[in-house]
């Protein structure tokens, strides 16, 4: 009986390496992405991050020396763009990327910054040449125009697809008497656009709101959460009617559902990771999130960071893959396309025994 047991031991480990080695690999044998991105520096403190449409570069700007950097989603490698300090360049915040252009917007500054990703070339900056002010993040529409939020006064402004344009910048909105109201922290935040580009929608901060401003009419609503609150809300992904929403001091990433006109919303999940560390914002590269690590609670308090920054890499959830710890019910890791099949050939061409089918028919 010794040797039909080991046998059975052989071919389990055979499989066993098989499997979780296709596990690892992603879509066409590629290794899987990783799980997190280091920055270089220290004293990085990031707050925004952009990806390009092809979901396989992201950029991520500093908000202590306005350094840009650009990673590769697929090999983990992260360097530095544009240096921290350029074309007077200090603090960035949120990011976007479209049309081959990269906005910035430069928090407390009061800058916008427009790059041309193929050359590294400044393309326009704008001042919003208001007191006290603090362009925080930026959304494109589908007509190429960027709308930015201002956490510290009550504005939008425009920059119009054609940055070099004559009249490129404006302050779209004055949000002065509307149904947002200004008060003491941080206001407006996190914004994005809705891919007809007939609404932008944007989260208080400071009061946990959701607003609907229609680009047509500049109508300002706010959105109906049914009791719900985005306290904190930082950053927001939108695709279709689902809005995804960072909760930074909660540590919590919010998945609400819009209704068809964005006049309401429903909290579908709420998730978190133990290794979120005052995450603001997000961006989508595939099936996997992109969440910041700004660790911005410290700094404001003076304390020494945990290092390396990082970007995390997390599943959406309610993608094929499963998503984070949640309060539903979890899974795990499913079997790549082929592993079953595979497993059960090596099983049949190395032999047979009550053991080995019950295993082939648990993987096949």
């Amino acid at each position: 009986m010794a040797r039909p047991r080991l046998a059975l031991a052989m071919v389990l480990a055979l499989v066993g390496a098989v499997v979780f080695g296709l596990v690892g690999l992603g879509a066409g044998g590629a290794a899987a992405a990783p799980d997190r991105y280091v920055l270089p520096g220290d004293n990085v403190f990031p707050e925004g991050i952009a990806t390009t449409p092809d979901g396989r570069t992201f950029y991520v700007g500093s908000t202590t020396s306005g350094a840009v950097f650009r990673g590769d989603v697929a090999s983990g490698e992260v360097e530095v763009f544009l240096p921290g300090g350029s074309d007077g360049r200090t603090d960035v915040r949120g990011l976007k990327v479209g049309s081959g252009k990269l906005y910035l917007a430069g928090g407390p500054t009061g800058r916008i910054y427009v790059y041309d990703i193929a050359g590294k070339r400044l393309l326009a900056q704008f001042a919003t040449g208001l007191t006290p002010t603090f362009v925080n993040d930026v959304a494109i529409a589908p007509s190429g125009d960027a709308y930015f939020t201002d956490s510290n006064s009550p504005a939008i402004y425009r920059v119009a697809a054609d940055v070099t344009g004559g009249n490129a910048f404006e302050r779209w909105l004055d949000l002065s008497g509307s149904p947002i109201q200004y008060g003491q922290g941080f206001n407006l935040n996190g914004i994005a656009a809705s891919a007809d580009g007939r609404y932008l929608v944007t989260v208080q901060s400071n009061t946990g709101k959701l607003f609907r401003i229609e680009t047509g009419s500049k109508r300002v609503s706010e959105i109906d959460l049914g009791g719900a609150t985005l306290m904190g809300g930082d950053g927001l992904l939108l695709n279709g009617q689902t809005l995804s929403v960072l909760r930074n001091s909660a540590e919590l990433l919010v998945t609400l559902r819009l209704a068809p006109d964005f006049a309401s919303a429903a909290v579908v999940a709420t998730d978190t990771d133990p290794r979120f560390d005052f995450p603001t914002t997000l961006a989508r590269a595939g099936d996997r999130f992109l969440i910041v690590n700004s660790q911005l609670d410290k700094r404001g308090r003076n304390e020494a960071p945990t290092l390396p920054f990082v970007i995390l890499s997390v599943p959406v959830p309610g993608a094929a893959t499963p998503g984070m710890p949640n309060t539903g019910a979890g899974g795990g890791q499913p079997l790549p396309p082929g592993a079953g099949a595979l497993a059960a050939a090596l099983l049949a061409a190395l032999g047979g025994g009550v053991g080995l089918a019950r295993l082939r028919r648990r993987l096949g």
